[in-house]
């Protein structure tokens, strides 16, 4: 098959074993790649009811169908496993080149299973498939861990969990060259599995199907995405570069644990800011033609991280407080090399000063004082938090259920969907994104459906003239967007790439796989994949109810140019029903006898 590797890896880490199996074209076609092979194969092999922690559970790589291919930002890989925070359906998305020396060593999955005796590390060069001993390891940050092995082994691509990983924090990420798989603990799947690395080597090329018509393709897309009026602005200032319109102009940047709408103590978080002042040259993802990332070096602590970007700029910033950037890119660093996600342990962090100013946890309980803006106690938190250490130890498992375990009211402060902590978007004055926090199968997440761009400028793709303060007629909004980035996912390019794309794919794929797909074939693929992945919750125990925004979505913006904007809970009902009627699913969310055979997926539900 062209644009493939042709293979499956299967890694046995409790027996040392490792199979290796033929792709079936036929499934190839039917999924695509990257988010369609996770939909796909976690349905197949993995029990939705087992532990998160079990070895039983599988963690799961996939690069999307156009990794290594050349196409322009199409170097996106995907992590899939059950999610650590709700034992629900997770996935999370990256840029490093992971994906492509898989590709490069003959495979399009892979699939880890089981649980190593002692920490270890799964060498993957071509056929051979090594587990080797990383309890020198132990301890390590991300960057040393990556370090240590190509010092080792040599010139491989290294993926890496740090200490957060190794202690089960329940949103601990992987790392792969400054760029991770943040979100819904998948490093921690990894750690339960004593599993500290990945590294891959692969030799072999990835075969076009029409080479020249791929070089034609790419020249055009690479002109068209430098002379894009995005270019400019996304290079020079990353990918907050609309924090300040966000704060100004649309009043929906979240601040101190979801309080306001705007943060007003936002000037030095802003990238325009910052960036002339810290940024000394732009980083890229794998295959990336317009970088959005930046060398961030630091002055008044030492370091240097690839950020910040502006889900970060939030949830280490406004959501804490934070208005010096040193602090939240110090922040960023330690959660980097500690490997946990910067939106849920901002999250977090927000959590507890919102707790320590309304006198629900306390210097007693803390060991410092901890309230909105305080840099240095936000570093100590996380610290602790990594570490498991003291209250740290209950802050690792996220804000829902470290509010179980607090009590005294603290679960009104914890703002999560699902027990995921959101991102950077105050729905309250963006209701169509409110739906996608309760829709999206991995919990509050902006990127399974990316419809705040359309929400917050009012038209995108297909739709025009949606109003962001309405709750009317937003079910087949999200559902089609959801579809739509499903696809992007499936292939591996970058959403901020959408506006070029769109969904006109049809002559990438005849050049890389021989294959023409236009956008309803592709759409129809894209909703597949969404319903295998809410097949997976419904099965794991996900009920509608599950399905709520937080309090403090009921509670008016109360300043900006939002203000006096929320969701109500009758708003919510309406939208989550409206949502599943567009998706043929019954009142209860369950999909349709008539929907499954009309996807050709009837079997996961049988």
């Amino acid at each position: 098959m062209f644009c493939y590797g042709g293979n499956i890896l299967k890694v046995d880490l409790t027996t040392g074993e490792g199979v290796k199996k033929p792709l079936d074209e036929k499934i190839a076609l039917r999924y695509l790649g990257g988010d369609g092979f996770g939909a796909y194969f976690m349905n197949k092999i993995v029990n939705p009811k087992v532990d998160v922690f079990s070895p039983d559970n599988a963690l799961i790589i996939a690069p999307g169908l156009f990794v290594g291919s050349g196409v322009p930002t199409g170097g996106k890989t995907a992590f899939f496993s059950k999610s650590a925070l709700n034992g629900g359906w997770n996935e999370s998305v990256m840029g490093g080149q992971i994906g492509s020396a898989l590709k490069q060593a003959g495979y399009d999955v892979l699939i880890i299973e089981g649980k190593s005796d002692k920490l270890s590390y799964l060498l993957i060069d071509d056929n051979n498939v090594l587990i080797k001993s990383a309890e020198h390891l132990r301890g390590n940050t991300t960057r040393e861990t990556a370090e240590k092995i190509k010092k080792d082994e040599g010139d491989f691509v290294v993926a890496s969990i740090g200490i957060a990983g190794e202690n089960l924090v329940r949103f601990a990420s992987i790392d792969c060259e400054e760029r991770q798989a943040g979100r819904g603990g998948i490093g921690a799947v990894m750690g339960s599995k004593n599993l500290k690395a990945i590294a891959i080597r692969g030799s072999k090329d990835i075969k076009i199907a029409k080479p020249d018509k791929m070089y034609e393709l790419i020249e055009r897309y690479y002109e068209t995405m430098i002379n894009h009026p995005s270019f400019d602005d996304d290079g020079k200032y990353g990918t907050g570069e609309f924090l300040e319109w966000m704060n100004n102009e649309r009043g929906t940047f979240p601040t101190r644990n979801w309080r306001e709408g705007v943060f007003d103590g936002r000037k030095e978080i802003d990238p325009y800011y910052w960036a002339p002042r810290y940024a000394i040259k732009n980083k890229g993802c794998l295959q990336c033609t317009k970088p959005c990332g930046k060398a961030f070096v630091m002055k008044e602590f030492e370091g240097a991280i690839d950020g910040i970007e502006y889900e970060t700029l939030f949830s280490l910033g406004s959501n804490c407080g934070i208005e010096r950037v040193e602090y939240v890119a110090k922040a960023n660093e330690i959660c980097d090399l500690y490997g946990m996600d910067t939106i849920s342990a901002g999250g977090v962090a927000g959590f507890v000063m919102d707790l320590y100013e309304n006198g629900i946890v306390g210097k007693d309980d803390l060991g410092f004082e901890m309230r909105f803006g305080d840099g240095e106690s936000l570093i100590e938190i996380l610290r602790k938090i990594a570490y498991r250490e003291g209250i740290g130890d209950i802050l690792a498992n996220g804000v829902r259920i470290a509010s179980q375990k607090i009590g005294k009211g603290a679960e009104k402060y914890a703002v999560h969907v699902r027990g995921m902590e959101p991102p950077a978007y105050d729905v309250r004055g963006i209701k169509g994104m409110a739906l996608a926090f309760m829709s999206s199968p991995r919990g509050a997440c902006h990127l399974r459906s990316g419809a705040y761009a359309l929400e917050l400028t009012g038209k995108f793709w297909k739709y025009d003239g949606v109003d962001r303060f309405s709750s009317e007629n937003k079910g087949k909004e999200i559902s089609d967007m959801e579809n739509f980035m499903a696809v992007y996912d499936a292939l591996g390019v970058c959403k901020f790439s959408r506006g070029i794309f769109l969904l006109n794919f049809d002559e990438m794929l005849e050049a890389s796989i021989g294959k023409k797909m236009g956008e309803n074939e592709l759409l129809i693929i894209g909703e597949r994949i969404c319903n295998l992945k809410h097949i997976f919750n419904i099965k794991a125990g996900w009920k509608k109810e599950d399905c709520k925004l937080p309090d403090k979505i009921h509670i008016p913006i109360p300043e900006g140019v939002s203000k006096g904007s929320y969701v109500s809970k009758e708003e919510e009902e309406k939208m989550l029903l409206d949502y599943f009627n567009a998706r043929g699913w019954d009142k209860n969310g369950i999909p349709t006898r008539k929907k499954l055979e009309e996807l050709g997926i009837k079997e996961f539900m049988e």
